[in-house]
């Protein structure tokens, strides 16, 4: 698409996409136009500030909720191409505050589909759905016997074991509020297509960091106190539940597929967004370590009772049916010959004659928690999307990010 001189309304940008999106939009030579919540010092927000786009932009601003606000602002920006970012995107606070998040995102949905239903340039609607629509993944037969004991009924059912990698018709299984107000957004935008004919395109995108990511996102979590370590601040890790995988993209990767997938998308789709590889939650605090300089040589228990050696080696072989690169200690995971849980208190983590403390924190455990993310991308790799930036990039422009000591804080 040529982007010279189209009008652009994004929600949500001064959250974390947000602003990255809308600076590649300006730099093509798009009008943005972004809907943020009312500040009352009227600072910008940080990142709003950090990507540079202050000024840049038209900010009007307004909350999901209001209907009246959303219609406004959809009004003013006339836009050829709306994306709709907007959202109550922690999953854990969805847990404490579910009627927040269903209003923020189920009825912040329909308010701007009405808006757009009702203004006069039938523009493209691009949603930010989830990976977290999916849910719980069945993996492997290990893995489904202990789903159904815990949850007592899987509904649907697996046709197949595993359930990887995860194409667009993947079973839903949504595990939090969060995911659920996000199945209800994705499912509208397709109705509206259907009943109304609103040009809506549905972006399920799998998890996207970042510098700038909020504090409280498992990535900042460990990459800020890897920052907070490497400049002698702190001399342990706290943190949650290491297994989870996650497919993890760059920002840049995935706000470049919404722009993609306004100019080539088929309307009433859904597609995913993401590089075909997981990880998990303790590769991603094993490498920011070695980023910040402390190679890791073993891994261990508090007890002594689970230890690897050598758990960043890299293992290339095949895995649901697909070759990824993955670490060792992620090798011996997925294939249920290590499990890391609260029990086990904690881990050391060996690096040269250092031995870095690492204590697992029992409240950030999810009261349910999707194991495991794995994206097949083919169907928008068909248009064109490619990630450009793997793990490793993320995790040193995040280290970057929190060396900077304002940034930790």
């Amino acid at each position: 698409m040529d982007w010279q001189g189209k009008r652009v309304f994004i929600t949500g940008i001064s959250g974390f996409a947000g602003p990255y999106l809308a600076r590649s939009l300006i730099e093509k030579g798009a009008e943005v136009f972004g809907l943020t919540r009312r500040k009352t010092d009227g600072i910008p927000s940080r990142n709003v500030r950090d990507r540079d786009i202050s000024g840049r932009v038209t900010l009007l601003e307004g909350n999901l909720e209001d209907f009246s606000a959303i219609t406004h602002a959809v009004s003013t920006a006339t836009p050829d191409v709306v994306f709709h970012l907007a959202a109550q995107s922690y999953v854990p606070r969805s847990f404490t505050h579910p009627l927040e998040t269903a209003q923020a995102n189920c009825m912040g949905t329909a308010n701007v589909l009405e808006a757009v239903r009702s203004c006069h340039s039938d523009p493209v609607v691009i949603f930010a759905g989830s990976s977290e629509e999916y849910g719980l993944v069945i993996s492997s037969e290990h893995q489904y016997r202990m789903a159904c004991e815990r949850y007592g009924v899987i509904h649907p059912g697996p046709e197949k074991i595993p359930e990887l990698p995860i194409s667009e018709k993947n079973p839903l299984r949504p595990m939090s509020p969060y995911a659920v107000s996000k199945v209800y957004g994705d499912h509208l935008m397709r109705n509206y297509f259907h009943t109304y004919g609103v040009k809506a395109v549905v972006s399920r995108s799998f998890n996207h960091e970042g510098p700038g990511r909020g504090l409280m996102f498992v990535t900042s979590v460990i990459t800020r106190q890897v920052a907070a370590m490497k400049a002698g601040e702190i001399n342990s890790i706290r943190i949650g539940n290491v297994n989870p995988f996650r497919d993890w993209s760059h920002v840049t990767d995935i706000t470049g597929g919404y722009g993609l997938l306004a100019e080539k998308g088929t309307h009433g789709d859904v597609y995913n967004q993401g590089t075909g590889s997981t990880s998990s939650v303790l590769s991603y605090l094993l490498l920011s370590l070695e980023e910040a300089g402390f190679p890791v040589d073993s891994i261990c228990t508090h007890d002594g009772a689970k230890s690897v050696d050598d758990p960043t080696g890299i293992d290339h072989s095949r895995q649901f049916g697909v070759s990824f690169d993955k670490t060792i200690v992620d090798r011996m995971i997925l294939e249920d010959s290590v499990e890391y849980t609260v029990e086990d208190r904690g881990l050391f983590i060996s690096s040269g004659e250092r031995k870095i403390r690492v204590d697992f924190e029992p409240d950030r455990f999810r009261p349910a928690e999707v194991p495991i993310l794995l994206a097949d991308v083919k169907k928008i790799k068909n248009i064109g999307y490619c990630a450009r930036l793997g793990i490793r990039d993320v995790i040193r422009e995040q280290i970057n990010y929190f060396s900077d000591i304002k940034n930790r804080v």
